[in-house]
């Protein structure tokens, strides 16, 4: 006998914009516990990458939260 198994949903926006929130943070804030070398100076230059994280992970969570408003009325 074959189990059926749960069909596993998708994650949904709200989880995918935390991660990047927190991927994103992760960068802004890594060089600040780095020791000085050039992993340091390399990551301190990806700035950019981590704000369009953050950016884009608020924009996910508020995107999914206001379809969802739509989506219960």
């Amino acid at each position: 006998m074959a189990r059926n198994k749960a069909p596993e949903r998708a994650p949904r926006m709200v989880e995918r914009g935390i991660l990047c929130v927190l991927i994103g943070a992760a960068v802004l804030l890594a060089p600040r516990f780095l020791p000085p070398s050039n992993l340091m100076n390399t990551v301190a230059g990806a700035s950019v990458v981590g704000w369009f994280a953050v950016v884009l992970g608020a924009t996910l969570i508020v995107v999914d939260l206001i379809s969802r408003s739509r989506h219960r009325k």
